[in-house]
């Protein structure tokens, strides 16, 4: 299937109709690296395959899914048709992930191994990809002991990011409550009222990046 420029219109009205702005896209491109290995591995195919069948190197392949750069536009869809995708439907699914929301939730186990750099025992796995504005950042360790949680709902101007490392803790962000235990992740806009306390019958505790 060879790439043409109804192809390249299409996409093209696709960004225009979601009115992607600067910070999504930044998100997207983010984005796209993980989606072509998530593909490309669903379906059993490998480094070498999909870059003979996308007609380019092995390295520029694993370079994208690494996110370590960014493809052109006709390479990207070449690498889309190879997978046997649906253009349209490759870049909806990602806008899906780009819709604003107030909470996002990571489970542990859910973190996305990567390739950063080749030392051996090295293992990097991300949690979050997200692009913001931040102009300071306050790194905090929470402790809760046993029974403790606040009563009333508060706000921030910050996002904040927990990252729970022991106990097991219910945090409500405005109406809906989530129970996270150790290795778990919410990251959310500070601004929507929250509040949160210890279901364990233990200390929790929690690593907090307050990003203003």
């Amino acid at each position: 299937m060879s790439l043409n420029s109804g192809m390249i219109l299409k996409y093209c009205a696709y960004c225009a109709t979601n009115q992607l702005n600067p910070r999504m896209h930044e998100e997207l491109i983010l984005l796209i690296g993980d989606k072509i290995r998530s593909k490309r591995t669903n379906k059993n195919i490998t480094l070498e395959e999909l870059a003979s069948k996308a007609g380019v190197s092995k390295g520029l392949i694993s370079q994208i899914e690494n996110n370590r750069t960014v493809p052109s536009l006709p390479v990207l869809f070449s690498i889309i048709q190879s997978l046997e995708e649906d253009l349209k439907t490759f870049f909806e699914d990602m806008h899906d992930d780009l819709k604003n929301g107030k909470v996002w939730i990571f489970r542990k186990g859910e973190e996305k191994e990567f390739m950063k750099e080749p030392v051996k025992g090295f293992s990097y796995k991300r949690i979050l990809t997200k692009s913001i504005s931040v102009q300071a950042v306050d790194v905090v360790l929470l402790e809760l002991k046993k029974g403790a949680g606040r009563k009333q709902m508060k706000q921030t101007d910050a996002f904040e990011f927990k990252y729970i490392l022991k106990g097991k803790i219910e945090y409500q962000v405005e109406q809906e409550k989530f129970i996270l235990k150790a290795g778990d992740t919410i990251f959310f806009d500070g601004r929507a009222e929250h509040r949160l306390k210890n279901l364990g019958t233990t200390e929790a505790l929690l690593l907090a990046f307050y990003l203003f």
